[in-house]
Order: structure tokens, then sequence, then C-alpha cells
């Protein structure tokens, strides 16, 4: 599937489902959303990451609700636990399976983005290794001064915000260099089309999800 139809997908199901109060299609959604996930061989430890992580705040919401509402209807504190994990699932589905470079292509030729955004969310999201080395760097230089910098500090992060300010100048003369001009017509080496098989699949996947969702408790 393409991946800008893809986000828009998962955009829609996370709108519809902030709305209903199903159960069963929470549950629904997140065993499919594993299920796309092992299909696609993603490791056993990344699957129990996206376990753990919501579970605090799916839990929040689940004592809030249950404990502390008025009414301490168990069925809408499951449904609020549920729909933690279904964004969760839902959107890992997309985020790990999905190629940024093709999606900022797609977003560009197809959704009319500005290059620069493409680009520029391109840019920045190659830049990530980067900023974990420099913040390591960043880190390993004040041990070596006697200054012990902990990941909570705003001085490591100050240092790390001006390195990127830096690199980001880089960037940019390197993109006018290559013959990058903002707010012209570009070309396309790569083109991305979003075909019908696409749409097909769009349209099928939200007629299905409405059955659980409105018609199951």
């Amino acid at each position: 599937m393409n991946s800008s139809i893809k986000l828009l997908l998962v955009l829609l199901i996370s709108l519809e489902v902030s709305f209903t109060h199903s159960l069963s299609a929470n549950l629904l959604l997140i065993v499919c959303g594993l299920i796309y996930l092992i299909v696609h061989k993603i490791s056993i430890k990344a699957l129990l990451f996206l376990a753990v992580v919501p579970l605090l705040p799916a839990l929040g919401l689940f004592v809030t609700i249950y404990f502390y509402s008025p009414g301490q209807d168990l069925h809408f504190a499951l449904v609020l636990f549920t729909r933690m994990y279904v964004y969760v699932t839902v959107g890992a589905g997309f985020t790990m399976t999905s190629n940024p470079l093709a999606l900022a292509l797609s977003l560009e030729q197809n959704w009319h983005l500005p290059s620069k955004f493409a680009y520029g969310s391109l840019a920045a999201f190659n830049m990530l290794p980067k900023i974990k080395t420099a913040i390591f760097t960043i880190r390993t230089a004040g041990l070596m001064r006697g200054i012990v910098l902990s990941w909570w500090s705003p001085q490591l992060y100050f240092k790390a915000i001006l390195v990127a300010l830096n690199w980001s100048e880089n960037l940019a003369q390197a993109m006018i260099s290559h013959g990058f001009v903002e707010d012209q017509p570009r070309t396309f080496y790569h083109q991305i089309k979003i075909t019908m098989s696409d749409y097909s699949w769009l349209i099928g996947i939200l007629l299905v999800i409405q059955l659980p969702i409105w018609l199951l408790p």
C-alpha cells in the first residue's frame, strides 16, 4: 500500500476509535495490528516494547475511570485501556513498515506537500543517529573536564541544539549547491503514484472495521 494512503488510513482509524466506545472493536484492531506486525517480521523484542511502554498510561486511565469516576464504569475503563493499545499497534503498523523516503516523496507528489517540508523532514530523520552520537560526544567531553551531564540536564540538550543548528546551515547550503530552489517546479526521478488498488484497500478496510465498531459492544 502507498505510504501516504497508509498514513491516511491510520489517522482515520485513530480518529474514529476516539469517538466510539466499542471494546470488541478495540480488541479486534489490536489483534489485527499485532498480526500485521508479525507478518512483516517485527522482532519479539519490539513487540514486547510496544506492550510495556503504554502500560503505565493505560493503567492510569483504567484506574481513574473505574475507581475515581462517579459511575465506576468497568466497560468504559476497559475501552480507554484498550484504546491506548489500539493507537500504539496501529501506529506501529505504520511506522515500522513504512519507508520515510517513500512517505515524504508520496506526500510531496500526491498530496502537494511543499518540497522544503518533505526534504526537511527527511533531513531531520536522517540526522537522528548523528544527534545521538553528538550527545554521547558532548557527555564524554564533559566528563573529561570533570562535568557530569545527565540525560535530563538542560545544558546537554542546549549544546546538542547548537550542534544541530550548525548542521542545518550546512544542509541548507548543500541543498542549494545541488540545485534545490524553493517554490520552483521540480521533476522527479522516482515517481510514486497512488493506484486504484491503494484506494480499494483504504475503502475496504474502513468499511470492514465499521461492523465491529458500530455493531459490537
